[in-house]
């Protein structure tokens, strides 16, 4: 019943927490069905903030986030950043509980054992059915994994045989045994074999020894057993009779007693098929049992593992994160020669600094209207323009523009362009040029860099296709050999 108490507990937690945190606000575009965790994580976020303000702080998240979204506050991003990792850690754990309970309600469904030790037969024509058991005898505890029979019909229909069948029969029934001769493990006796649509009916001429059902009892001594099996198809009707012998088997004590207990289980049922309930037996040998019905029930080990996959979600997002920042810095490098030599074509046809940067800023702003990929570098530039309309002076525009990207290319670029503007530069354009010639080198040996690690990174799978060829060219020349 642990589940079961894990989940009320949680879900009491979750509708309590729900309910402190109504009042709370989420973001637009929110999916419907994380806003409540949303808001939770968003009231959770502000208590702990609070009394514990150094539980959310961690200087690399932060300036990993003001790196991917600059000019926004740092604050602002740090909140939605740490409200968004907790809320879907909280929607992976509910989930996982909910999903373990469903398990065990499942589990719980397929317990057909009552408590008084009764067991509900099927009719003839839903068939049998099978569930593992324990039986906590005295100090002892046994397994078992028991076949309950349908409930016969008072009449039973009798099918026909085959002649093909009657001839194999020795075979089907041997089981783990080496020959009829040498019998000391069960026999396969069913009704049906293979795809013959054959009914058969066995009888043994010692059922103490060997049983109607295969079950090969204790003996000490070695014995004959004649085994009539009536064999019909449609109207036709045939006996045959098959030659047994039985060989004692040596058992511990253990063993011993697990036989015992097990053909005291197949009596059971044997005796009571005809009722409507098989009632296990109560007692052996004096000493009371107790049978409990085994079922697998995996739910607090799904609870645990949720547990774990939601500790390793709020993890790897710091990851994910940075992985982001990384993939950012990586476009910025590969866009820098472009963004350069813009630079000096604009400025070498007579355009002012800041009039190339609109000029370049505004064709990329109008792309992306029309559907154009986003640009972070792009983006950067069409930021340092805004800043040039609400009324920041052009230099300090530009230092934003360098430090913002994080990168030693621009902020080089963006010290050049500021120094031009304070001091003035009549070998700006020199340098222009030398930086774009030196920009467009560093990306060609960025490009063959990239090129050399995709080549290796290729070469498992040529050599995996290299051995598949081999294998078609040579083995049919090895089969015609």
């Amino acid at each position: 019943e642990g589940m079961y108490w894990i989940t009320m507990i949680i879900s009491f937690c979750f509708l309590g927490l729900l309910y402190f945190a109504r009042k709370e606000e989420t973001g637009q575009g929110t999916a419907s069905v994380l806003k409540p965790f949303y808001k939770i994580a968003m009231y959770l976020y502000k208590k702990t903030c609070r009394h514990f303000p150094k539980l959310f702080s961690s200087p690399q998240v932060e300036k990993d986030l003001v790196q991917l979204h600059p000019g926004e506050s740092r604050e602002c991003l740090k909140t939605q950043y740490y409200v968004r990792k907790t809320a879907l850690c909280m929607a992976v754990i509910l989930a996982g509980t909910l999903f373990g309970a469903a398990c065990r309600f499942s589990a719980q469904e397929k317990i057909i054992l009552g408590e008084d030790g009764a067991i509900h037969r099927l009719n003839y024509q839903e068939g049998e059915r099978e569930i593992n058991v324990a039986a906590d005898y005295g100090q002892q505890q046994m397994d078992f994994r028991v076949k309950i029979e349908p409930r016969l019909l008072p009449e039973a229909e009798i099918e026909a045989l085959t002649e093909e069948l009657r001839a194999r029969l020795p075979e089907y029934i041997l089981g783990r045994n080496e020959s009829l001769g040498c019998v000391t493990e069960d026999l396969v006796l069913r009704e049906h074999y293979g795809e013959f649509p054959v009914f058969v009916k066995w009888e043994s001429s010692s059922p103490g020894s060997l049983s109607d059902t295969g079950q090969v009892f204790t003996i000490e001594d070695e014995e004959d057993v004649i085994i009539k099996a009536y064999l019909s198809y449609g109207g036709y009707e045939q006996t045959e009779e098959l030659h047994v012998r039985l060989m004692p088997q040596q058992l511990t004590e253990e063993e011993e007693r697990y036989r015992q207990m097990e053909e005291l289980l197949i009596r059971s049922q044997s005796d009571s098929v005809r009722e409507a309930e098989w009632r296990l037996p109560a007692s052996w040998q004096g000493e009371e049992i107790q049978w409990r019905q085994i079922v697998e029930d995996n739910s607090l080990l799904m609870w645990a593992g949720t547990l774990v996959v939601s500790v390793l979600v709020f993890i790897f997002l710091d990851k994910d994160l940075h992985e982001q920042l990384e993939k950012r810095k990586k476009s910025l490098r590969r866009e820098y020669p472009e963004i350069v030599h813009k630079l000096v074509l604009f400025v070498g046809a007579g355009m002012t600094i800041r009039g190339a940067f609109q000029k370049i800023a505004g064709d990329y702003e109008v792309k992306r209207r029309n559907g154009g990929r986003f640009s972070p570098a792009y983006e950067e530039m069409l930021y340092t323009c805004r800043e040039l309309y609400s009324g920041i002076s052009e230099g300090l525009s530009y230092e934003h523009f360098g430090k913002r990207t994080g990168l030693q290319e621009y902020v080089k670029l963006s010290a050049l362009l500021a120094q031009n503007l304070k001091r003035g530069n009549s070998t700006l354009m020199e340098r222009l040029r030398e930086e774009a010639e030196k920009s467009a080198e560093e990306r060609l040996q960025q490009s063959k860099k990239m090129g050399e690690e995709a080549g290796t990174k290729l070469l498992v799978p040529m050599v995996l296709m290299l051995v598949v060829v081999m294998a078609i060219i040579m083995l049919p020349a090895f089969s015609n050999m």
